[in-house]
């Protein structure tokens, strides 16, 4: 079993969804987490249930996080929210702050725990992607630029972070059972012109070969290994959790 006693983690988004549950794996392997979450009352309180603590802070807000500097053997870049657009009806600010939130805040919260990382040769950058990281769909062009982006920053932080200890990796689930994909049926009815009842089967799944929602417990699974020694060697990577879509 991964042994992570004595490590600090810190995971954003971690109040609830993929999050929490990558945090509360984490916190049973004996780490110190740290539930980074725009819901300070939710991250209070998902904190306390882990033995953590809790790090309000608006991610879309990166003019602050500028001059930060973290405390972390462990950093997941989790947190995300969706828009579903057409380019055309896209709103500009949409697009800039999702693009704020997962790709300039990842940035700005690695480039604050590396220089820590270096000094105890030893660091693991988690980045919770998407099968958007490596593929497409229509009307999700700011949360696909993103997770595009963030793959492409995960593997420099490799390059860079390799000599000193330092690996970073994505995850790139499909739809998983969380608040923000039963956020999207509704949109996602709206710009297909289908029931929300049909939603799941019709676009969510059709792409996958095995007809289910990916479950958060399945990611923090693979986050976990990914943070511990036995993953030491891999580093720059893209893991698919996505039930097959991405083999197409």
């Amino acid at each position: 079993m991964t042994d992570l006693t004595g490590k600090r983690a810190i995971v954003t988004g971690g109040a609830s969804g993929i999050g929490l549950a990558i945090a509360g794996a984490f916190a049973e392997a004996g780490a110190h987490v740290v539930i980074a979450d725009l819901n300070a009352e939710a991250a209070s309180q998902a904190a306390a249930g882990l033995g953590g603590e809790a790090w309000a802070v608006d991610l879309g807000d990166t003019a602050a996080l500028g001059d930060l500097s973290l405390d972390a053997d462990i950093l997941v870049n989790n947190a995300g929210i969706q828009h579903v657009r057409p380019i055309e009806e896209f709103e500009p600010e949409r697009f800039s702050l999702l693009l704020r939130i997962m790709l300039e805040a990842p940035f700005l919260l690695i480039r604050a725990a590396l220089p820590g990382m270096y000094e105890r040769g030893f660091g693991r950058v988690i980045n919770v992607s998407s099968v958007h990281g490596l593929r497409a769909s229509p009307y999700k062009s700011a949360y696909v630029a993103a997770k595009h982006g963030l793959e492409g920053l995960s593997k420099v932080t490799a390059l860079e972070g390799g000599p000193h200890g330092v690996t970073s990796n994505c995850i790139n689930p499909g739809y998983v059972r969380t608040p923000l994909v039963e956020k999207q049926i509704a949109d996602q009815a709206k710009v297909h012109g289908i029931p929300e009842a049909e939603v799941v089967d019709r676009i969510m799944l059709t792409e996958s070969a095995i007809k289910r929602l990916v479950e958060p417990a399945e990611v923090a699974s693979l986050a976990l290994w990914l943070a511990g020694a036995d993953s030491r060697m891999v580093t720059g990577a893209s893991y698919t959790m996505d039930g097959g879509w991405s083999a197409r």
